[in-house]
């Protein structure tokens, strides 16, 4: 079969010295099926994302139950907060000690362990709610034991990409590997609470486990290139420095570092923390209108990851970047001036269309400036900014509370496109980005220290 082939030529050969022999001739042909057949064709990156859009429809279905259950149980939004934060502790802090691992160990073991730890904590939490439906302080046992996961599931994801497809291809992967994550951003919620009225909270974390299951599975048919042996340092310590060492010496990386906070801090709040208040107080609605904002993201994100797959052409992404960032914020300001619910829900199709846009291609460009024997490290230190979605849902929150939704909404959004205007102007590191010349430098960079 023509699979078979694909997946036996994919196969790279090891010297003993180490260095990969065949990767560079296995990406190729990986990234003609990615440029001329459709990503999905190549049945290597398939699988990846298969297993991606697994871990992602777990990872919805799983928040929607746990909101629910502590709500549920408790009628405490403080408890609900107190949830979320718990899970943001576990895997903030134990991010840099991903990057680590990621770089010291071999990564399909470490694909193995982190989908069979979460099959095994959501198939034994199902146990306990059999058992005890109305027991609450295990939640948060579960939110942070689900937290170590995310920790290092999240920053290894996204390393491994770079090792199935080559740069030149990277880009259009990303962005369908974001498409997914939007798919499931859009369908994850409303299948959870179906699951929830079909099987009970019991029932969904056993679906939940049966999805990390079948992450496994697309592993065994995962060919990674065989990792070249790393250099240990004497510590894990001092291994960590050396990728915060790399991202205070680079000044690319720490610019698009810079740029990704802008999303948690002062774009996101405005889909996750604010849609219930514009729902209630502004529209005079319930649950369907949350339901019709929400989803109207979701479909602006799912629109947006695939245009971004078919800008193959679109060498100045660093210009693409800020223009999206403008154009979001220009749509959040809409939906904050929105009298007419359909207004508004117009406003959050374009403000999830550009989000997808900024977000991969941010993603993108971050990753093509870490070189690959610090990529692990590096990535695990970028993960240190989920710590800032809280940050960003509670000034949201309390400031929707003081000058109201709308106002908060313009403030935010006149924040982020202000920061776009000053980038361009001030930043010729991003404002003159072009791909193409990334690509080359590093290409030249993985050839010398092949």
């Amino acid at each position: 079969m023509a699979t078979e082939h694909v997946c036996e030529a994919a196969q790279p050969q090891v010297t003993p010295a180490g260095s990969w022999v065949g990767q560079a001739e296995s990406s190729a042909r990986a990234g003609a099926q990615i440029r001329t057949a459709g990503a999905l064709r190549a049945p290597n990156f398939a699988w990846y994302f298969a297993g991606t859009t697994l871990i992602n429809a777990a990872h919805w279905i799983q928040n929607v139950t746990l909101s629910w259950l502590i709500y549920d149980l408790t009628s405490s939004g403080a408890l609900l907060g107190t949830l979320n934060l718990v899970r943001s502790i576990a895997t903030v802090g134990l991010a840099p000690v991903a990057g680590v691992i990621i770089d010291r160990y071999p990564r399909r073991k470490l694909l193995y362990a982190t989908s069979l730890w979460l099959c095994a904590i959501s198939f034994g939490f199902g146990l306990v709610l059999l058992g005890n439906p109305a027991v609450v302080w295990p939640l948060f046992l579960f939110g942070f034991l689900g937290g170590i996961g995310q920790a290092l599931c999240t920053p290894l994801r996204e390393t491994i990409i770079f090792s199935i497809v080559p740069l030149s291809s990277a880009p259009r992967a990303l962005a369908l590997i974001q498409t997914g994550w939007a798919v499931m951003r859009s369908i994850g919620p409303a299948i959870g609470g179906f699951l929830i009225l079909w099987v009970g909270p019991a029932g969904n974390f056993f679906v939940q486990a049966g999805a990390y299951a079948l992450v496994s599975l697309t592993i065994l048919k995962l060919h990674l290139p065989q990792q070249a042996p790393a250099e240990h340092s004497a510590t894990a310590g001092s291994s960590f420095r050396e990728g915060w060492n790399y991202i205070s010496a680079n000044r690319t990386t720490q610019a698009f570092l810079l740029m990704s906070a802008v999303l948690p801090l002062f774009i996101i709040p405005n889909f996750g923390a604010l849609p219930p208040i514009y729902a209630k107080d502004v529209f005079s609605g319930g649950p369907d209108t949350l339901g019709a904002l929400l989803s109207a993201i979701g479909i602006g994100g799912i629109a947006g990851g695939l245009v971004t797959a078919a800008l193959t052409r679109v060498d100045r992404r660093g210009l693409l970047q800020l223009a999206s960032l403008l154009l979001m914020s220009l749509s959040l300001i809409g939906v904050a001036l929105s009298s007419e619910l359909w207004m508004a829900l117009l406003g959050m199709v374009l403000a999830g269309f550009f989000e997808m846009i900024y977000l991969t291609t941010n993603q993108t460009l971050l990753q093509i400036s870490i070189p690959e024997a610090l990529r692990g490290r590096v990535t695990g230190i970028i993960s240190l900014r989920a710590g800032l979605f809280p940050i960003g849902a509670f000034i949201a929150g309390v400031g929707a509370d003081w000058v109201g939704p709308q106002a908060m909404t313009l403030i935010l959004a006149g924040i982020s496109g202000a920061i776009a205007v000053i980038a361009f102007v001030g930043s010729p590191i991003i404002r003159d980005y072009r791909l193409s010349q990334a690509l080359e430098a590093a290409n030249a960079a993985s050839q010398e220290t092949s």
